[in-house]
């Protein structure tokens, strides 16, 4: 078959038509006329294709996607309104390749950037700077009843300033709660944290705390960890083996 393609060729038969006559695929054929060893090493850079853009029309195409008229246009608009004045600077996919090389295949237009919140991070150097408060919910006497326990420590010394069981989760409650914590101590703490919920950011709460002068801590959205001092506050405030039972709605006591 070699003899044969060869003679084919000689008689001045093209490649296509001998390969074809033969059977023989062209790129084996063109394998063997320029042998090549196995590739090492990176690739070579790929020859840019003769209609390809040089460097000053890149340079044109990304005036015209920065200038005014069109920095707040989406690239796909900027093509079609100049074509629609007859001007075809590219493709639309070639002005993508010319704003991603420049970093600009994202938002286009000036908007406000919100930084990152700062993790809380508050140090007490002494009892009853620093206060940290929760709401977590306590298992009841039966089955399907549940009650909401507030707690407030000293995350200096751990001690419990104040704790209540309620029936629900409540502003006013919560309000309630604080004020009375501090007046049992006879002490206004410095800073109190507290997470995100919806009573530690309530209205009243917030009032109360303004009109002691107590700064106020929180965690931040939808960030757990932020409040280590009183995530489990049931554990500080009940005994082991403590059983809960409900004297009224919003009456309660706990028992050994």
């Amino acid at each position: 078959m070699t003899t044969t393609f060869t003679e084919l060729r000689g008689a001045e038969i093209s490649v296509k038509k001998s390969c074809a006559l033969t059977g023989t695929s062209r790129a084996t054929h063109y394998r063997h006329v320029n042998p090549k060893g196995p590739m090492h090493g990176p690739w070579l850079p790929r020859t840019p294709p003769s209609q390809a853009l040089d460097a000053t029309e890149r340079a044109l195409v990304l005036e015209l996607l920065t200038s005014p008229a069109y920095r707040d246009f989406a690239i796909g608009q900027v093509w079609a309104r100049e074509l629609d004045e007859g001007r075809y600077w590219c493709s639309v996919s070639t002005m993508y390749r010319i704003a991603r090389a420049a970093g600009q295949v994202r938002e286009r237009r000036r908007l406000a950037t919100h930084p990152a919140r700062v993790r809380p991070e508050l140090v007490a150097h002494g009892p009853s700077e620093v206060w940290s408060w929760d709401i977590t919910a306590l298992k009841g006497p039966t089955k399907g009843t549940w009650y909401k326990c507030y707690v407030i420590l000293d995350i200096f010394s751990r001690y419990v300033t104040g704790w209540l069981v309620a029936a629900a989760e409540d502003a006013n409650v919560a309000k309630d709660f604080l004020d009375d914590a501090i007046n049992r101590n006879n002490i206004t703490p410095h800073t109190i944290h507290a997470d995100r919920g919806g009573a530690m950011i309530s209205k009243p709460v917030s009032e109360l705390l303004v009109d002691l002068g107590v700064l106020r801590s929180h965690s931040r959205p939808r960030t757990s960890n932020d409040n280590p001092y009183s995530d489990y506050p049931e554990s500080a405030v009940i005994p082991s083996g403590a059983v809960l039972t409900a004297v009224g709605l919003g009456r309660t006591t706990v028992g050994t």
